[in-house]
């Protein structure tokens, strides 16, 4: 006999939900609604939630942080257990007298934007049922790049301003800087948001990471140069010594080579920031700006091809998606499983993190630009488009000049060549290896 649910347990409180407009029990009325993208029309913010209706249970996240779960078995019927870690569902199993249940590859990670709903009728356990809630238009606009640019700083200011009147006006707020499009956008939207409602830019603070000599620290003094806002900036020194890969891997609970090297370069500019502003809280970032706008080295992924790129929806954000044999259900896929290694370190420091990139408003921007009609098969036209559109949109909207720089990764800048070989020593399985070992213990 299939016996129901004997019990939810869920790990992620109502407290780390930071939804806007909607209240976190409003938001699940929504998630078990017949109509998934009325949800995904309702809802704003950061959030992962569940939801219950007897033995259905809908499980939905935001881009920006993960949500995981595991179906342990009791004799009263199947349980779930649902958190941000692998770590904090093993805890709990063990804790409970049921660590023989547990294996990290036996969690899964729900995808963003899917409901994913489970039916939790016993033994064998039925696969989750996926309904997309954030569907966004591809290629709706002309290719025009000064409508382009329009469109999408537009639609970054508006979001950035959104999330600015949810923060306390009397908190601090810094930008994690590079000097790279990115981060120099989301710099430039907050300092002209701050602008905008009156709020003094004092409040901000623009942080500069440096391990060592590196590139980013004279790009990011050459861009607030160029945009008169040098009183913002404040490099932050590390000894390379601290860069620890290793700790990332157990940090982030992934072995993704670029995503262990960002989460390691990151838990250094972190740690320091917090050892300088114990009361600090919010910290902006740029993450998911490459994703939205495919600015990613096809080379380093050797299955890639511009086709492949400019013709699959998301892409970059949700990998090749929740149907295709290559979705990791361990880990889900593109910045879907990526997010961690932003969220894991913020949350290990005590911050509150936050990119305008991941906001469904500003993804649905980018996905309307036409990359087939620009680029016709031009690998190197696609590498220009991100510069182009930003600094287009910035004249247009802020009435300056935009400063370009070539692309440059965040662990690639923050130090140099040497340092970075030293330091990294290592190659994915070695990083498989350590988080299984972890585990193992």
């Amino acid at each position: 006999m299939h016996k129901p649910i004997a019990e939810v347990i869920n790990l992620i409180p109502d407290s780390s939900q930071q939804l806007r407009g909607i209240s976190a029990d409003q938001a699940r009325t929504q998630m078990l609604s017949a109509d998934p993208k009325q949800f995904g029309e309702s809802v704003a913010g950061s959030y992962a939630l569940v939801a219950r209706d007897g033995q259905r249970v809908v499980l939905a996240r935001s881009l920006d942080r993960p949500m995981r779960y595991f179906l342990a078995k009791v004799i009263d019927g199947p349980l779930l257990i649902v958190a941000e870690r692998i770590d904090q569902i093993r805890d709990w199993l063990l804790a409970k007298g049921m660590a023989a249940q547990f294996h990290p590859t036996y969690t899964r990670m729900v995808p963003a934007f899917h409901c994913t709903e489970i039916a939790l009728v016993g033994c064998p356990d039925p696969n989750p049922v996926y309904q997309r809630f954030f569907d966004p238009p591809r290629g709706t606009l002309p290719a025009d790049i000064a409508l382009l640019g329009h469109v999408y700083v537009g639609a970054l200011l508006a979001e950035v301003r959104e999330w600015l009147a949810s923060v306390p006006a009397q908190e601090p707020l810094g930008v994690l800087f590079s000097g790279g499009i990115d981060s120099g956008a989301v710099l430039l939207a907050l300092h002209q948001a701050l602008l905008d409602s009156g709020q003094s830019p004092a409040r901000l603070k623009a942080f500069t990471l440096r391990a060592g000599n590196s590139d980013d620290a004279p790009q990011a003094q050459q861009f607030l140069a160029k945009t008169g806002l040098q009183m913002l900036w404040e490099p932050i020194e590390v000894a390379p010594e601290t860069l620890d890969p290793l700790a990332a891997v157990a940090l982030i609970e992934d072995y993704k080579p670029l995503d262990v090297e960002c989460a390691t370069v990151l838990s250094a500019l972190l740690a320091e920031i917090r050892q300088r502003y114990p009361e600090w809280r919010q910290l902006i970032d740029g993450d998911g700006g490459d994703e939205n706008l495919k600015d990613y080295p096809l080379e380093v992924d050797g299955e890639l091809t511009i086709r492949s790129v400019v013709n699959n929806s998301l892409l970059y954000q949700e990998g090749w998606g929740v149907d295709a044999i290559k979705h990791s259900l361990t880990y889900s896929g593109g910045y879907s499983r990526a997010c961690v290694r932003g969220r894991a370190p913020l949350q290990r420091f005590g911050f509150d993190g936050y990119s305008p990139f991941t906001a469904p408003g500003v993804m649905a921007a980018a996905e309307a630009i036409p990359f087939d009609e620009l680029t016709k098969g031009s690998v190197e036209r696609l590498y220009a488009l991100k510069g182009e559109i930003v600094a287009s949109g910035f004249v247009q909207h802020l009435g300056f000049e935009f400063p370009v720089f070539p692309k440059r990764r965040f662990q690639h800048g923050a130090t140099n060549s040497a340092v970075f070989q030293s330091r990294f020593a290592y190659d994915e399985l070695d990083y498989r290896a350590h988080l299984l070992r972890r585990f193992a213990a």
